[in-house]
């Protein structure tokens, strides 16, 4: 005969309520006196003996009971109210579009502690084909970052989607293009007059990031250079801010002083004798930043207020279609124009603030030559007295 079980070991039964078969396990007294009881269910008395034994291995292990209504859902909405704290308003809002539109649609019914990397791996396959790669490494990124935090909360055992490789993109990314120097004589000769033409000089001729214009100050301008220095120091910009959150630079290599061509120089003077106007216009509603490029009442500048202008500008000249150009791609042309020149890949980077060369030469080179000297007399020599030159 089978032999009894003794009392207070626990049991088998069945749930009415919650039509499912419930196996319990007593482990003694809390230091309260109260009883520590262990439950696993299941549909089928062999599911709810499985479940018990994998609470009770949990328990034994010291690891917290995962609940079992918990969903991929739930943990990326967690992560989206408490997991982008300090980050720049605009990549949280990224990511909550990402997420709302590619990740919680397609998984967020499934319950987290039944998420398989199989699952993860089908989502991606299916996300490939519609999807730039780009875009896969984000909402791969988010739903990583999501049940991970589940995971230090005790919500998952373990997080799967680390396991998962990002596949190749089917959707073509949008390429960056660099402006051939007719183009670029084009442009800059298309934007005189316009509140675009110092921004577009200043932006071509030193490779400068539109964030670090937009929010580069008077206080860093040195038109005239520092001639008492040792050596005397050439009209320069400092390079120090950007409109990144907390003001710094993209990179430590970011930070970084570049002289100016000739050519920047006088639009820059231009620029502050034309805000000079400004200000007197606006009377009272001019709003005082400092700002070398700002609103017609001195207020920041915007990515969008930029392109815009930028576009604008374009309009009409020959060759140039203004709604394929964004004012990034002056960066990339500067990058161009220098190597078509032969300035090593070492200067450049150096130039534009990468931390090395291989962001240069895989993104924004789009000619690889050898060597020679400084940005700010190449440009001289480029877009010197002479526009026509070849």
């Amino acid at each position: 005969m089978t032999k009894r079980r003794s009392r207070g070991n626990g049991g088998l039964h069945w749930d009415e309520k919650r039509q499912r078969r419930i196996a319990t396990a007593n482990l003694g007294f809390d230091p309260s006196g109260k009883r520590i009881v262990k439950r696993g269910s299941g549909k089928t008395k062999t599911e709810a003996k499985n479940k018990l034994k994998e609470v009770l291995r949990d328990h034994k292990d010291g690891l917290a009971i995962a609940p079992t209504n918990y969903t991929v859902k739930d943990a990326v909405t967690d992560w989206l109210h408490y997991g982008l704290v300090g980050i720049d308003p605009s990549t949280a809002a990224t990511c909550t579009t990402l997420t709302h539109t590619h990740v919680i649609p397609s998984l967020g019914a499934r319950k987290l502690r039944d998420l398989s990397a199989e699952d993860v791996d089908r989502w991606l396959a299916a996300k490939a084909k519609t999807l730039s790669t780009r875009t896969l490494q984000a909402i791969h990124s988010c739903l990583n970052r999501s049940v991970k935090r589940a995971m230090a909360r005790d919500k998952v055992k373990r997080n799967v989607v680390e396991l998962c490789a990002v596949p190749q993109g089917q959707a073509a990314g949008r390429p960056s293009k660099a402006l051939t120097f007719a183009q670029a004589e084009a442009v800059l000769k298309g934007a005189e007059g316009t509140s675009m033409y110092t921004y577009s000089v200043v932006a071509l001729l030193t490779g400068a990031r539109t964030e670090e214009l937009r929010a580069l100050t008077w206080d860093h301008v040195f038109l005239k250079g520092i001639p008492d220095a040792d050596p005397p120091q050439p009209p320069h910009i400092a390079v120090w801010r950007s409109v990144r959150r907390g003001g710094d630079t993209k990179t430590r290599k970011s930070r970084r002083t570049l002289a100016l061509p000739a050519r920047c120089v006088e639009a820059l003077w231009q620029q502050f004798e034309d805000q000079g106007w400004g200000r007197l216009a606006a009377d009272e509603k001019w709003e005082e930043h400092g700002l070398v490029f700002s609103s017609a009442v001195g207020k920041p500048l915007d990515a969008a207020n930029v392109r815009r202008a930028f576009r604008q500008a374009l309009k009409g000249i020959d060759g140039i279609d203004a709604d394929e150009w964004t004012p990034r791609e002056l960066r990339h042309s500067f990058v161009s124009l220098l190597s078509d020149r032969d300035i090593p890949l070492e200067v450049i980077s150096r130039l534009v603030g990468h931390s090395g060369t291989a962001v240069t030469e895989e993104v924004y080179r789009k000619q690889i030559r050898p060597v020679i000297q400084t940005g700010a007399v190449v440009m001289d020599g480029i877009f010197g007295a002479d526009p026509q030159r070849p």
